[in-house]
């Protein structure tokens, strides 16, 4: 794998750092977690699907030959993640000055809510708050109100910057030296909302719900109630793709409006509506499978690891009651990783330390004095 050897510490956390984490191990790094002592196995269920495919060992940061052996650790590694509120690194003598200094090398990757500075920097927050800062909220939902979109807007987003940036600076390091690389996951969010405020600026966007090309406005780019109560996704907006869909419900173009026509939208709206009422979802499906209409089932989290396309792409991996996403990107023709389950808190602290130099007695000592576990 193409990062089999670059060695990865990640300071135990959640959200968009672990996220991080696990692009990283699905990609071939050894990720090495570091989890506090005494912790719950899975501190949330989120934790088991973000730990997957690295090993864990438990150290009580609090104590100075904990730090010590991190450090020692991090002399030995390729890229440091921790997602914590600015300056806790600092506090526990691990912040960059510390670590660049054991290791000149080391790629050192902050994840963090609202940066490293301005008014907000200190203050807690969660996906909601830093896509509602971003506009991205406000763009989404109906008419009556914001729908927040699960949280992959924000720590999606803000994850898969910072694994850009730590890529770059891998990259570059050996020309530049070690850096300190941080994505605020509000930075990450209002990036990708980038082609919204261009379209904004030039006039070709709304700021208000429901009222846009890509925001559910469009008759053509929806989705639609079936007779079985589920539904159809419809992103039909180039002409020809416009014309599969019409050709699809069978209906002539000539007795509806024109398809820009946005002050007809509703009563386009209503007669699509109305013919998607009258076939179950499936049904539907087998109309448009093959056919360039762009509509496709809404399928359930139960329904999607089990469809033709994900199972012969090998999109899911894990038995069939625990069905979890396959590592992404693919690199070439190699086949994703399959990631080991997740490892509880300080399953491998042993094995890992002894991997990086630590004597037997050493290791015998820190588990004494509870600075591992």
């Amino acid at each position: 794998m193409p990062l089999s050897d670059v060695t990865v510490i990640e300071f135990a956390g959640l959200g968009p750092s672990p996220f991080a984490g696990m692009v990283l191990a699905g990609l071939g790094a050894d990720v090495i977690r570091i989890d506090r002592p005494g912790g719950p196995p899975i501190p949330d269920p989120m934790a088991g699907a973000l730990g997957r495919g690295k090993r864990s060992i438990a150290l009580d940061l609090k104590q100075p030959k904990a730090v010590e052996a991190a450090l020692t650790i991090l002399r030995e590694s390729d890229i440091l993640l921790e997602g914590f509120r600015p300056g806790v690194m600092e506090r526990l003598g691990l912040g960059p000055d510390e670590c660049l200094a054991a290791n000149p090398l080391l790629v050192y990757g902050r994840m963090t809510g609202w940066g490293s500075g301005g008014p907000y920097a200190a203050m807690a927050g969660h996906d909601i708050n830093f896509v509602g800062m971003s506009g991205a909220l406000h763009a989404i939902g109906d008419e009556d109100r914001s729908v927040p979109p699960l949280n992959l807007v924000g720590d999606g987003g803000g994850a898969l910057f910072l694994v850009a940036g730590l890529l770059a600076a891998l990259h570059d390091r050996d020309r530049s030296g070690g850096t300190v690389v941080e994505s605020a996951i509000v930075d990450g969010a209002t990036s990708l909302m980038g082609p919204f405020y261009e379209m904004a600026a030039v006039g070709l966007w709304q700021d208000c719900r429901e009222s846009n090309l890509l925001d559910g406005a469009a008759p053509f780019y929806t989705t639609y109630a079936t007779s079985d109560g589920k539904a159809m996704a419809v992103g039909a907006l180039e002409p020809h793709f416009y014309a599969a869909l019409l050709e699809g419900l069978d209906i002539d173009p000539a007795n509806l409006p024109p398809q820009c026509d946005r002050g007809r939208w509703p009563e386009l709206r209503d007669t699509f509506a109305a013919v998607f009422a009258t076939r179950s979802r499936d049904e539907w499906t087998e109309v448009f499978d093959g056919t360039d209409a762009c509509t496709t089932p809404v399928l359930s989290m139960g329904e999607a690891p089990r469809h033709p396309q994900n199972t012969e792409r090998g999109a899911f991996d894990g038995p069939d009651h625990h069905r979890l996403p396959a590592p992404n990107p693919r690199i070439g023709a190699q086949a994703s990783r399959v990631l080991a389950p997740t490892r509880l808190p300080g399953a491998d602290t042993g094995v890992v330390l002894t991997e990086f130099g630590f004597s037997a007695a050493s290791i015998e000592t820190l588990f004494d004095e509870g600075a591992a576990s």
